[in-house]
């Protein structure tokens, strides 16, 4: 291998080995990987690409030099902490190249943060990108359910915490608890506590499985690479996004993760998120009793107070007796008043039509009567003259229409119409002839194109027809054994000596310039 790099100067230019360049990037290719193998490298991370296929492409750095550096889709999905621009790392993997690209690069297997300084970095710089979305605002924090009918918990089914917060519900007041079984550490984690959340969240309300009416997320303690599950993005959307109230309780009082910002409330610890779940029921209880005799004794005073009151005013109204006699009198009072006032009522009605009697005397309807008579003669003798001249102006109407119907005029109307009748006739035979040219001219000129296109017109220019004994024509050297006859353009002649079927319309008799010439069949 050390020959193959070695200078030989110029004057063995002529007998070194001449290599392709596959042969070339092969040799390089395997001194990298056989001198190197697997490296721990730690580094800066640059660049970070994340195509569709699921493969992670991004570089190591520091002041002086860069390596780019590749990680497939499997180990992508086995990393714990996903490198990202900017963070402090320890990459393992194994040394390479590239010979598309001819370059060498590190196919990283695991990415680790290089020291707790690293994590805390990438923690403070995941929390406020996504702070500035609105993920972290108290304006969109829930309130929590004072009693919860149902709790669902997302942790694990093994470890004390849920042990813990069921022992607490049960103290303080029981109540149905649903547990989503998850990983609450390691690489799995993320991705199924966010499941837990959303699966909650998707509960129909009314199903077989109830839904939620509060959600609380536990952990126990540990060191910030055991809690980390709890800093990745997909957790921390999946609690904003959860329309149940969600409690954070993971670690313990001085923990504190990225979930415990994006939840509605956090507690110290498990047990602590179950005494924010729920009440006390005995404490409920003796509250429930104080209010119950404040309420009767509230009820029990006012009773009394307004029976004091009461009896109070009693004493000062006057006897009943007593509160009936003005009532009394001025019903009297009016009753006599009443019965005056129709008295006179009837004596002055029957006045007034005295003196209406005494003014209808016979002789003055009879005035009457003749001045209504003289009116209705004068009217009459007035209708005889009116109907007189109504019928008069109407007979010089009617007059005045039977001229205009006169036959001098119903004649002219009637030659005026047969004037444009015939001029209508007129133009619709135009119109028929022109349409009848214009048909006759396309048919002819179809025909031509048919005459022009036929056979008869190809036999004109020297071709024959050879048909068998049925009229069927003889395409083929296999069917020579049926012909029976020949056409021509001026006729058609039998094989063998026949007649002619149709003779020439001018046949000139041909030049004989030799022996006559038999049948060629």
């Amino acid at each position: 291998m050390s020959d193959l790099f070695e200078d030989e100067g110029p004057k063995a230019t002529s007998n070194a080995p001449e290599f392709s360049v596959s042969e070339l990037s092969g040799a390089v290719k395997k001194l990298i990987e056989g001198e190197f193998g697997y490296v721990r490298v730690r580094a800066e991370v640059g660049r970070v690409s994340r195509p569709r296929s699921g493969h992670l492409y991004f570089d190591l750095k520091d002041e002086k030099a860069v390596i780019n550096a590749v990680s497939w889709k499997g180990q992508v999905a086995r990393m714990e902490v996903q490198p990202e621009e900017g963070m402090e790392v320890i990459a393992t993997g194994r040394m390479t190249t590239f010979p598309g690209g001819s370059r060498y690069q590190i196919i990283v297997d695991n990415v680790e943060p290089a020291g707790a300084g690293a994590l805390m970095a990438m923690l403070e710089k995941r929390k406020k990108a996504l702070a500035a979305e609105g993920l972290f605002d108290a304006a969109r924090k829930k309130p929590l359910p004072w009693l919860p009918e149902v709790i669902g918990v997302v942790t694990s089914p093994s470890g004390a915490v849920i042990r813990d917060i069921l022992h607490r519900l049960s103290d303080r007041f029981p109540r149905h608890v649903l547990i989503w079984p998850v990983a609450v550490q390691g690489q799995k984690s993320a991705a199924e506590v966010a499941n837990g959340i959303r699966g909650f969240n998707a509960l129909p309300e009314g199903g077989a499985i109830p839904r939620p009416d509060l959600i609380i997320v536990a952990r126990g303690g540990g060191s910030v690479e055991d809690l980390w599950g709890f800093n990745e993005e997909i957790v921390v959307r999946a609690a904003a996004e959860s329309a149940i109230p969600l409690i954070s309780a993971v670690g313990h009082e001085t923990d504190t993760t990225l979930i415990d910002f994006a939840s509605d409330k956090r507690a110290p610890t498990p047990t602590a998120a179950a005494e924010l779940a729920v009440p006390v029921r005995r404490e409920l209880w003796v509250t429930i009793q104080e209010l119950r005799a404040r309420m009767e004794r509230a009820l029990t005073g006012g009773v009394d107070y307004r029976r004091q009151r009461l009896n109070d005013l009693s004493r000062a109204l006057p006897p009943k007796e007593r509160l009936l006699d003005g009532p009394r009198q001025r019903v009297d009072q009016i009753d006599l008043r009443l019965t005056q006032a129709l008295v006179n009522g009837v004596r002055n009605r029957r006045l007034k039509l005295s003196e209406a009697a005494t003014i209808l005397r016979p002789s003055l309807l009879q005035g009457r009567m003749q001045g209504h008579g003289e009116r209705l003669s004068a009217l009459s003798m007035r209708l005889a003259p009116a109907l007189s001249r109504g019928t008069t102006q109407h007979r010089r109407d009617f007059d005045r229409l039977a001229q205009r119907l006169s036959p001098l005029t119903v004649s002219r109307n009637t030659a005026q119409a047969r004037r444009d009748l015939t001029q209508l006739s007129d133009r619709f035979a135009r119109a028929a002839m022109g349409q009848t040219q214009r048909w006759r001219a396309a048919l002819d000129q179809r025909s031509g194109m048919l005459s022009a296109l036929s056979y008869e017109e190809t036999l004109k220019r020297g071709y024959a027809v050879v048909r068998d004994a049925e009229g069927g024509v003889v395409t083929s050297t296999k069917d020579a054994a049926r012909m029976h006859e020949v056409q021509f353009a001026d006729g058609r002649v039998q094989i063998g000596g026949g007649v002619a079927a149709k003779p020439a319309k001018s046949a000139k008799p041909r030049a004989k310039t030799g022996p006559e010439q038999g049948s060629l069949f």
